[in-house]
């Protein structure tokens, strides 16, 4: 059984060095195809909103709450711009709402 076990973390070990060494192996040159600087140029932000969206959704008990909080810091932050006052007006929303629904 503990064999198993090592020989599944070795596999991933493996794996994730994999993903880390061959673009340093294959990519030697800078980029110069737009197209591929643009679509890198936007992975990070994109993989951050994938990974926070849902989990401000389903932070709390109830989806409306969840989905208000969002409503709120997307305008907050659009209007406003600064982290930690969105991240508070997120808070009381999830908890208004949280008294209402």
């Amino acid at each position: 059984m503990t064999d198993n076990i090592y020989i599944s973390l070795l596999i991933m070990c493996c794996t994730v060095y994999m993903i880390r060494l061959l673009p340093l192996l294959f990519l030697r040159r800078p980029i110069t195809n737009r197209f591929v600087r643009s679509f890198l140029y936007y992975v990070p932000y994109v993989t951050l909103a994938v990974m926070t969206f849902p989990a401000i959704v389903t932070a709390t008990d109830s989806l409306w709450s969840g989905a208000a909080a969002l409503v709120v810091g997307l305008l907050m932050a659009w209007f406003n711009g600064d982290l930690f006052v969105v991240a508070i007006s997120c808070c009381v929303t999830v908890f208004l709402t949280g008294l209402i629904f």
